[in-house]
């Protein structure tokens, strides 16, 4: 099995900048699809920001310029680098891997992008 653990949430004033990781804590992290997803309150969970196992990316077109998706397999940790934050970004962040029928969540690390 495998354990999804988010880290760096927290409050940021609008423009500013935090950066979230996931660690897996199983094995085979390497060849697992992985992304950001979130959720406000109110709203559909959406994926923001995805990375394969070649290292492709793809984001939802509100943060296409401000955010970066990335991985250090030999960490097995994923990070979301976020900048020039918005108020509307506020939400908890969920950590996602699939591979196959195999697919693991987070337990999610708020985000609040407010002065």
């Amino acid at each position: 099995q495998v354990q999804l653990v988010e880290s760096g949430g927290g409050l940021v004033q609008p423009g500013g900048s935090l950066i979230l990781s996931c660690t897996a804590s199983g094995r085979n992290f390497d060849i697992y699809t992985m992304a950001w997803f979130r959720q406000a309150p109110g709203n559909q969970r959406e994926l923001v920001a995805a990375i394969t196992e070649n290292f492709r990316t793809n984001y939802t077109d509100s943060v296409m310029g401000r955010f970066t998706i990335s991985r250090d397999n030999a960490k097995k940790t994923l990070y979301l680098y976020m900048k020039i934050l918005k108020p509307e970004d506020t939400a908890v962040y969920y950590c996602h891997g699939n591979y196959g029928r195999y697919r693991y969540w987070g337990q999610g690390t708020q985000v609040t992008v407010s002065s």
